[in-house]
């Protein structure tokens, strides 16, 4: 569950017991052992979780059932006192969940009877905890592979609860990225997607210190990569010796999600974040200038403690004026431990709600506004596993969703010219 950083996470989970000698199975009531790689950003995300356990135990009574992520590694006597779970590992102890799931301590008695409360298995992450890679050996599935470069974040954003569940910042060593995306290539992956939980900070705790573009010159020099793509950055951190690299090159993907949060300049002081709206205009007025028809996508949280209407307005405004593709839009949650879960001032749920949806319609505007661009132009896109009303699903170098109309296997990077654009918001290839 949730991010991209947690999928590559649960990428390597899935590799480790592979290696362990489990097999993978498509059906649940086989399973001997079922983990739940959960999410903690929002009080949503924590209840799907908890639904989501309660369903799979219910679904399968025999199996080893572990819950672990940041969830685990924020409240783990919430979930261990789950009926039915097994085992609480927190993101300290990741890369030991095939140990904790074969250990002889935590087997399940004949009777199939549960424990009253799970084991846990968490520690703070003052104590250090090292870089625990990806692993390239196992994508799930997925055309696109993350490659997980970073972990942990040394922000002080008010409102995040992430540097507590992931740790401080830190980085995977560059020859270990590198033998990752060389693997994937081998395996016939066309496009990988470096990921983290601050990617932007990559190399920062290295010595000698290694910078993310570094790294990325180094990764478009792999013989046969076809293309690169970044997940999330934060503004302070995309330098534009980046954003140049992406210009001149063209395995890099024209494509940056950048995280704005707000855009009023009162609010971007409570949450804590490194810059005004106006620097905020500055980089993104560089990329589209560098680069017209990249996408750039943010994300948007609604609703602080303290915002009001004039603040939600400021923030409508600066997205108009703004060459998004895109925004996520997440209503405000309260994390506690945050600083902003102490503020006042907070925001009724029918006014985040109200908000979050005059958000979420500005978005699809400016969303439709950037494909009908591509209407009649080309495209270069690579073919996902997907398939949708007989047709082949694509996602273009700028992330825009494709259908092709005709036979081409998954994991092919092809171009095409755009013909039209159907009732979904697919632009339709051939």
């Amino acid at each position: 569950m949730g991010c991209r950083t947690n999928q590559a996470d649960s990428a390597s989970i899935r590799q480790n017991f592979l290696d362990g000698k489990f097999e993978e199975t498509q059906r649940l009531s086989q399973a001997d052992v079922i983990v739940v790689n959960s999410c903690t950003v929002t009080h949503r995300s924590d209840q799907q979780v908890r639904q989501l356990t309660r369903r799979l135990r219910r679904a399968n009574p025999k199996a080893r059932l572990i819950v672990t992520g940041c969830y685990a590694q924020r409240a783990p006597m919430v979930l261990a006192e789950i009926p039915g779970v097994d085992a609480v590992v927190g993101n300290s102890h990741k890369n030991k969940i095939v140990q904790i799931a074969t250990s002889k301590k935590d087997l399940l008695p004949e009777s199939f009877g549960y424990r009253q409360i799970a084991d846990i298995h968490r520690e703070n992450f003052d104590k250090g905890v090292p870089f625990q890679a990806s692993s390239a050996g196992q994508t799930g599935g997925r055309t696109r592979p993350f490659v997980k470069i970073q972990e942990g974040c040394d922000a002080k954003c008010s409102y995040c609860i992430i540097p507590s569940v992931r740790g401080p910042s830190r980085s995977a060593p560059p020859e270990q990225v590198l033998g990752q995306v060389n693997e994937l290539v081998e395996a016939g992956f066309k496009e990988v997607v470096l990921t983290g939980i601050h990617i932007g900070t990559y190399g920062m705790h290295l010595r000698p210190r290694y910078p993310l573009d570094r790294l990325i010159g180094e990764i478009v020099a792999v013989p046969g990569l076809e293309r690169v793509r970044l997940s999330s950055i934060e503004p302070m951190q995309l330098s534009r010796r980046i954003t140049k690299l992406a210009e001149d090159c063209p395995k890099i993907a024209p494509h940056f999600h950048i995280c704005l949060q707000s855009g009023s300049n009162e609010v971007l002081k409570r949450m804590l974040r490194p810059y005004s709206r106006e620097r905020f205009a500055e980089i993104v007025e560089e990329i589209h200038e560098l680069l017209p028809s990249a996408a750039i996508g943010t994300d948007v949280i609604v609703g602080f403690p303290g915002e009001t209407e004039k603040d939600h307005l400021q923030t409508i405004e600066f997205v108009k004026k703004m060459p998004f593709a895109y925004l996520h839009v997440f209503p405000y949650s309260d994390r506690q431990g945050t600083l902003a879960s102490r503020m006042k001032g907070k925001v009724s749920s029918q006014n985040i709600n109200l908000r979050s949806q005059a958000l979420r319609n500005l978005s699809d505007q400016k969303n439709q506004t950037f494909r009908s661009n591509f209407i009649g132009n080309q495209l270069s896109v690579v073919t996902l596993a997907e398939q949708r009303r007989g047709m082949r699903v694509a996602l273009s170098e700028n992330y825009l969703k494709v259908r092709l109309n005709c036979s081409i296997p998954p994991n092919k990077i092809i171009t095409g010219i755009v013909e039209r654009e159907d009732r979904e918001g697919y632009l339709i290839i051939g």
